[in-house]
This record gives C-alpha cells, structure tokens and sequence, in this order.
C-alpha cells in the first residue's frame, strides 16, 4: 500500500471515509472526491494530512454529469504522478416504489451506482495498467437479494454486480477488478430505517446477530488491494452472513 495512490469517490464520510483512513494509515496517498460534503471533506483531508503531509487532496464533482468524469481521473492522476487504484464507493439510496418512481429517479440511482463506475473505469484503464493497479466496486448484497420498495437502486447494483465482473474481464491481466457486498454496516441518513423494530429485525437476520463496523468494510477494500493478487472478479459479501440467512 506504501505510496500508492488511491481514487475513491464518495470518500468524505461514512464507510468512504473509514475506507480512507484505513487505507491512508497503511501509507497510500488519497485522491478523495466528494459531491456536495465540503465539510466532512475538508475535515478529514486536514485530520489525515497532519498524520502525513500533502497526503491527501480532494476533487469535487457531481458524477452524475458523465462529461466531467475522465477530467475527474486525470486531475486524480496527476496529482500525485500516478493511479493506482480506483474505488467507486459513491452512491445514491432511497426507496423507488413500483407504481411511483419517476424517470429522474433513474437517472439519479442508475448514474451514481452503475454509469458512473463504468466511466470512471475507462478513463482510469489506461492509468491502471501503467501501474498493474486495480478496481474496488462497493456493491450491496441486495444487488442478488433484492430489499422490496427499492427497484431502482437494487437493478443499479445488481448492473454494478456485473459490471464488476465484466470489467475483470476486459481489464485483464493487468488491472484486477473485484467488488465488496456490504450488509447492515451503518444506518442511512435519511430516516428511511430509523424504526427500531425494523432495525432489530434486520440485525436478527444475520447469522453473528450483529451489524458491522465500516471499517469491516474498510478491511477488505484493503485485502483486495494490497493481499489478493491472485483475485479478480468476484464479489465478497461482508454482511455477517445475511445474505444466506435471507
């Protein structure tokens, strides 16, 4: 991991930003992109910069806006000299009822979950296999167990699900490609899960009878970067065993 550069979207808070101290710790340097979480971007780019100096940058953008996305990896790659590594951790979640979606729903799950991935990686591909780097997709083991009332953003990850193993494929041999399936890590935002009983119940469902810790996650990322160089093309769940549980 020493001195390898890192791209990660969505990188400011929550599991992106366990992801990056995790991976900083172990000596990378981090290009973290944020959206609309200046704040939280900020902050840690100064918390991780007085660990190491000039360690971290930030770029933003809305990845919605495919146009900006190969500027995106090219400012990523000459900020340090170099790409190494690419993680597309950013991502759009709400509930998209069947008889109520809309076209700009589509737009916003199917962009940030799967178009955006897919851009990014081309135009980091030829940066990556400089460096024999590799890709890390944050998918959702509801990609193959689908959560009811989320019909968009399930077929989104399901599209990242494949997307990450046909990438494998196109990008071998030099550039492995894999993917990380969280389960219940960390509660979203927006209150959708805020009712304790459905919490509960959810947390019953796995077989550790536990949730997870973003830096479960965060440990993985790393594994697929730094520890499995026989790997590509697969998806590991880190769910407490919920997906076989469902």
């Amino acid at each position: 991991m020493q001195e390898k550069v890192i791209f990660i979207t969505g990188g400011a808070k929550r599991v992106g930003a366990a992801i990056c101290r995790r991976l900083h710790a172990q000596g990378a340097r981090l290009v973290v992109h944020y959206r609309s979480s200046l704040n939280e971007a900020k902050i840690l780019q100064n918390e991780l910069n007085l660990k190491r100096a000039d360690s971290v940058a930030l770029v933003q953008a809305d990845l919605l806006d495919t146009e900006l996305l190969p500027d995106l990896i090219e400012k990523a790659a000459q900020r340090f000299g170099q790409l190494d590594v690419l993680i597309n951790n950013a991502s759009s979640f709400f509930p998209t009822l069947l008889q109520q979606f809309t076209l700009e729903d589509w737009h916003d799950l199917v962009g940030s979950n799967l178009r955006a991935p897919l851009f990014l990686a081309q135009a980091a591909a030829p940066y990556l296999k400089r460096q024999h780097g590799c890709v890390v997709n944050i998918v959702d083991i509801h990609a193959e167990r689908p959560l009811k009332d989320y019909v968009i953003y399930n077929a989104a990850k399901g599209g990242l699900l494949s997307l990450t193993k046909s990438l494998a494929v196109e990008m071998a041999p030099a550039v492995r490609v894999n993917g990380v399936s969280p389960g219940p890590i960390l509660w979203p935002e927006d209150g959708e899960w805020s009712d304790e009983a459905a919490r509960q119940q959810i947390i019953a469902s796995t077989l550790l009878k536990r949730c997870g810790e973003p830096d479960d996650i965060a440990k993985t990322v790393q594994f697929l970067i730094s520890d499995a160089p026989y790997i590509t093309g697969q998806i590991i769940a880190v769910d407490g065993g919920r997906s076989i549980h469902l």
